[in-house]
């Protein structure tokens, strides 16, 4: 049976990743801050520590690895733990990697779309020279440029997911506390530029990409992934007042304006169709209803009536 890693396997995408590697036939292990005792093939490991990740390699021996551990929230608060985990937590994988002698079919290392900042065309094709405009986009970057120096080691490819989202993201991240104050009957929500648009795709469907990706020849690579598609946050605003049945008031909170915000990003999957095939694109609204039933449901659980208010 064919073996995998998974570093933050119980992070958002880890979760569904470990679920669609074990479908497709993986032994699937994981790396994570924190554990639950009876979960044998997950280990506590800190990325900080190459010694640790060297000694889980030589056990798993794994034929693919995904390394997805980071920090993942652009407006973290502390830059130091950014570039600590982004940074020099794939460089001690990597590192780890050869000090175990293993050399994997394939090691993924996910970066971001924001990488590529305020870019001035549409769709951003790989090519579009990157100009990161806060400190989570600058360590992904680093990280990429990094790792090009491993390209002869190992057969790397780095991914740059534009934004996604799906049930079980973190509720701090804007779709979540769109959904969540829909599901709640809330009246009032705090956002920020409502004109902001993004490109939004289905984890379940990134997933399967990274899987693919794990799979397939590629090698010294750098991907989008992506739908094509940009939603501003008032398109989300629209369709989730379709799906719950009515309108929410937006307050525009200034502090949630960022003064180097990035206005427009939308990805071409064009290189990405070219390595692993054509794919089905989630439409927003399936999963954005998919969130919304399970909010929905979690909230009713917790609560008989309905609940009201702003925040």
């Amino acid at each position: 049976m064919k073996r995998a890693l998974i570093t933050g396997i119980t992070g958002f995408t880890g979760r569904y990743l470990a679920d669609e590697l074990a479908k497709a036939g993986y032994e699937v292990f994981g790396t994570a801050r924190h554990v639950e005792p009876a979960d044998r093939n997950v280990f506590v490991c800190d990325l900080g520590n190459r010694e640790d990740l060297a000694r889980i390699i030589t056990e798993t021996r794994p034929d693919v690895v995904a390394h997805l551990a980071a920090i993942s929230f652009v407006a973290h608060g502390n830059s130091e733990t950014i570039y600590r985990v982004n940074l020099l937590g794939t460089l001690n994988l990597l590192q780890a990697l050869a000090d175990a002698g293993v050399i994997p079919h394939k090691v993924l290392l996910a970066s971001s779309a924001n990488v590529y900042g305020n870019a001035q065309v549409e769709p951003i094709d790989e090519a579009v020279p990157v100009a990161p405009v806060n400190d989570y986009a600058v360590s992904k970057m680093a990280m990429e440029q990094m790792a090009r120096l491993w390209f002869d080691k190992f057969p790397i490819v780095i991914t740059r997911p534009f934004n996604y989202t799906g049930v079980g993201q973190a509720p701090h991240f804007l779709l979540p506390k769109i959904v969540s104050h829909f599901a709640r009957h809330a009246q009032e929500i705090e956002l920020g530029n409502l004109a902001v648009a993004r490109d939004f795709s289905d984890v379940r469907r990134v997933a399967m990409v990274y899987r693919r990706l794990l799979e397939s020849p590629a090698d010294s690579e750098i991907f989008n992934v992506c739908s094509g598609l940009g939603y501003s946050l008032q398109d989300v605003l629209d369709r989730m007042s379709h799906i719950a049945g009515y309108s929410i008031k937006v307050n525009v909170n200034p502090a949630f304006v960022r003064a180097n915000e990035v206005k427009r990003l939308v990805g071409s999957m064009e290189k990405l169709c070219g390595a692993i095939g054509e794919f089905p694109v989630n439409p927003l609204e399936e999963t954005l209803h998919w969130m919304y039933e399970r909010a929905h449901s979690d909230v009713s659980v917790q609560s008989p009536t309905p609940m009201k208010g702003g925040g």
